[in-house]
């Protein structure tokens, strides 16, 4: 079976071998045959050590497919079916999912240290308990997560993680409010979705942030009323709000300093929405003055902030009701043999998503 492999952490170059083996399958457990699978910023995150994760691995969580083998116990999917992969399944039964914080469910990462594949009678883990970047996957019943036939594998497999996460964060954790005003600071695949969500709760003015010019021409076209280079949000701020702020600011990084210009963008008042995933030694600081005296709302949004299964459904209704862009958020394909074209693509900020298509 073919997979694309990192063998230690920091390499920048994925291996793709034909020799790996799809393990694990037994009780509570399916087999999917891979169609489509989404490069996410995590993934390359995950490639440098910016967030955890046991070596070597299979990258890839963002995917969809069909199921192959069903196992024991395993109920509501059988063999043919169209599926989605959910790579941080809601258990229903922990304290977390109880409360309806489904999203801090941690029992599937609690399993992302049993390996799902082995390479020359070695293990290998998969990205966050999956491993999209490979043919095929052993993943918990609860990854697969069924999809109607009118939604292409390629557009399931970005709902499956970047467009829950940015729409997620605008109508779920930030709720933005019509007539409000929104930046959103980095304009990837997830903000870009991020300011879909904006458009769609009724924001009035939105700006975009983003170094990348192809990524800010892109987010106009997406619903950003401007955008705007880094070093002139200060000016945007001036012109949009008068010099008072946003009323959401969005980060969509994951560095600190990115976090810290969103907290300066947003108002007296305001919220900012937490969405890049960084690194565990980089350091938000703010002083307990202006945390007291600005009042500003400071929330993270882990996975869009909601039900998961519930944001997928809202996601489709979106989609087919024309209200939200998927399709074009494709800017590049490439086959599996090709997934560091999809890699450079991210880096140098070319793709917003690139599609593998396997």
């Amino acid at each position: 079976m073919r997979a694309a492999v990192q063998h230690e952490t920091g390499r920048p170059r994925l291996e793709v071998r034909d020799d790996v083996e799809a393990v694990g399958f037994g009780p509570g457990k399916v087999r999917l045959r891979m169609r489509a699978t989404g490069l996410c910023h995590s993934d390359l995150s995950a490639m440098s050590g910016v967030l955890p994760q046991m070596v070597p691995f299979v990258p890839g969580h963002e995917g969809a497919g069909e199921v192959v083998e069903v196992g024991e116990g395993v109920t509501g999917l059988q063999p043919g079916d169209r599926v989605l992969v959910c790579w941080l399944p809601p258990c229903g039964g922990c304290p977390a999912c109880k409360r309806g914080q489904s999203r801090l469910c941690l029992a599937s990462l609690m399993e992302a240290g049993t390996p799902n594949f082995r390479l020359d009678g070695s293990d290998l883990f998969g990205f966050a308990g999956t491993g999209t970047f490979a043919e095929e996957a052993v993943v918990g019943a609860g990854c697969a997560v069924p999809i109607p036939d009118d939604l292409p594998y390629d557009i399931a497999a970005l709902i499956g993680c970047g467009v829950t996460t940015g729409l997620g964060a605008a109508l779920n954790t930030a709720d933005v409010t019509a007539g409000s005003s929104v930046a959103v600071i980095g304009c990837g695949g997830v903000g870009i979705c991020a300011i879909q969500g904006a458009r769609a709760a009724g924001a009035a003015q939105i700006v975009a942030v983003d170094p990348v010019a192809s990524r800010r021409e892109a987010a106009l076209r997406f619903g950003a009323t401007e955008a705007v280079a880094p070093d002139a949000l200060a000016d945007a701020k001036a012109r949009v709000t008068g010099g008072e702020g946003f009323d959401y600011a969005f980060e969509v990084v994951g560095t600190s300093a990115t976090a810290r210009a969103a907290y300066d963008a947003a108002r007296r008042g305001g919220t900012l929405c937490i969405v890049g995933a960084g690194a565990v030694d980089d350091l938000f600081q703010i002083n307990m003055f202006e945390l007291f005296f600005d009042e500003k709302k400071i929330l993270p949004s882990l996975y869009g902030g909601g039900d998961v299964l519930r944001s997928y459904e809202r996601a489709i209704a979106l989609w087919r009701a024309g209200r939200i862009d998927l399709a074009g958020l494709i800017t590049h394909r490439v086959p599996l043999s090709g997934v560091n074209d999809a890699l450079e693509q991210m880096r140098t900020g070319e793709a917003l998503r690139t599609c593998i298509e396997i």
